[in-house]
């Protein structure tokens, strides 16, 4: 009989999804929170990490595109669902079918939001996203004023209905940035705006995982974490704010080999082999999100103990050096990354390695890599 194990896993966590999202509860005093659930939740399973923050009392969530926003619903997701990054040939009509939230992020939207709530037959419910500083997507300041305009008159129509305002930081995760008082007075600015012209705004928010966790004062009606609710800090040089790691990324040897001193390893031959030893193959590479600049720079965990990759990282697989005197065989566990309170590496250590973020960690993990989400709400 085969064996039914899959050759790498990323086990989700639900218990430390709760926990973190705990974590953001007390560090904002119960403020509504609008979980980010893009890129398919950061990796880690869109559908099932969504089920577990509504369930952990999350009050909406919020993603890039209209796409991810009807997958939410075509998997049953019910909860208010924002989508801030589209052009106008979107399923903007979809959109306002599902009751999803589309973000006013360019003049153009305005009518595009228009069009589409009436071959939709309903009001369609948007927030305006602001360009405060970051100069990305948004409305700027300049553009607000005919953005406004459009809004009023399509609001008197009946054919939209202005729920929020929103805008994005650009150094929320370096304290003291004077960017930051910068763009909170540029985004209340645009709100202030927006009520002298008759719109009535319910919901404003600006707080990312950053602002979230270190700006009281930026938390307005509701706060839009992302990679914090994932475990991994937004501002590792400062702290790690009792975040627990959600995603744990393993594989599993399937070879181990003997080899002499002077033996030369993987691609380019980059590493020799210093004394006799022995060799694991894991089956991951770069396919699967262990970036070939890792090579010969990162550990992982084997029958207990840290063991050095060596040689190139290739597409499918790379090399650990397991030692003489190992007692590991093949088909035994690779920690890649997880919880350090565990001893197991981490995805920060990753990022750090390549001078990158963790987020880049994790959405980068493959769709080869088999998801399994254990404790928790959505857990098995």
């Amino acid at each position: 009989m085969s064996d039914p194990r899959p050759l790498a896993t990323a086990q989700i966590d639900h218990t430390a999804l709760a926990h973190n999202v705990s974590v953001v509860r007390s560090a904002t005093d119960d403020t509504p929170i609008m979980a980010v659930v893009k890129a398919d939740a950061y990796g880690h399973g869109e559908l099932e990490i969504s089920r577990s923050l509504l369930a952990s009392g999350v009050r909406e969530l919020g993603v890039c595109t209209v796409a991810e926003a009807l997958r939410l619903r075509r998997g049953g997701i019910t909860a208010p669902v924002l989508s801030w990054l589209n052009t106008i040939d979107a399923d903007l009509v979809g959109a306002v079918q599902a009751d999803v939230q589309v973000a006013v992020a360019s003049p153009t939207m305005v009518s595009a939001l228009v069009d589409a709530a009436g071959a939709a037959g309903r009001t369609a419910v948007v927030t305006v996203k602001f360009d405060s500083g970051l100069f990305r997507n948004g409305i700027t300041a300049d553009e607000w004023p005919e953005v406004l305009a459009d809004l009023v008159r399509g609001e008197r129509a009946g054919a939209l209905r202005l729920h929020g305002m929103m805008t994005h930081f650009a150094c929320a995760d370096q304290p003291g940035d004077p960017s930051i008082e910068r763009q909170a007075a540029e985004f209340a600015a645009a709100v202030a705006r927006a009520r002298e012209a008759g719109l009535d705004p319910q919901v404003l928010h600006a707080a990312n995982s950053a602002a979230t966790l270190t700006r009281p004062d930026l938390h307005l009606d509701m706060v839009r974490p992302g990679i914090a609710l994932y475990g991994i800090s937004p501002m590792p040089e400062v702290d790690d704010f009792d975040l627990r790691p959600v995603m744990r990324l393993s594989g599993r040897l399937v070879r181990v080999k003997k080899a002499r001193a002077g033996e030369r390893v993987s691609y380019g031959h980059t590493w020799t082999v210093p004394e006799d030893t022995v060799l694991g193959v894991v089956p991951l590479g770069y396919a699967d999100g262990v970036r070939r600049g890792l090579s010969g720079r990162f550990h992982v965990r084997v029958a207990g103990a840290d063991r050095p990759a060596v040689g190139r990282v290739c597409m499918d697989q790379f090399v650990v050096d397991l030692g003489a005197d190992t007692t590991a065989v093949e088909g035994d566990e690779v920690v890649l990354f997880g919880d350090p309170r565990r001893g197991e590496p981490t995805a920060q250590r990753w990022a750090d390695l390549l001078d990158t973020i963790g987020y880049e960690m994790v959405t980068g993990i493959g769709s080869r890599v088999t998801r399994r989400h254990t404790g928790g709400i959505d857990g098995r």
